[in-house]
């Protein structure tokens, strides 16, 4: 047996919750938008510092 993969739609919800709390953090949506998948969760991996660092703009 092998194990199943990823479905796309809970995928796609689940990059979609990230995008609104890097938003919801103080990232403004057009830098949001141009990040790919995994820069959106390597930034929300410290969510403190990305609010003290993006706070300032």
């Amino acid at each position: 047996m092998t194990r199943p993969t990823k479905a796309p739609g809970p995928k796609r919800r689940r990059q979609l919750e990230h995008r609104r709390r890097l938003i919801a953090l103080g990232v403004s949506e057009e830098e949001v938008s141009k990040m790919n998948p995994k820069e959106i969760r390597d930034l929300l991996k410290r969510p403190a510092k990305v609010q003290k660092e993006f706070a300032g703009e």
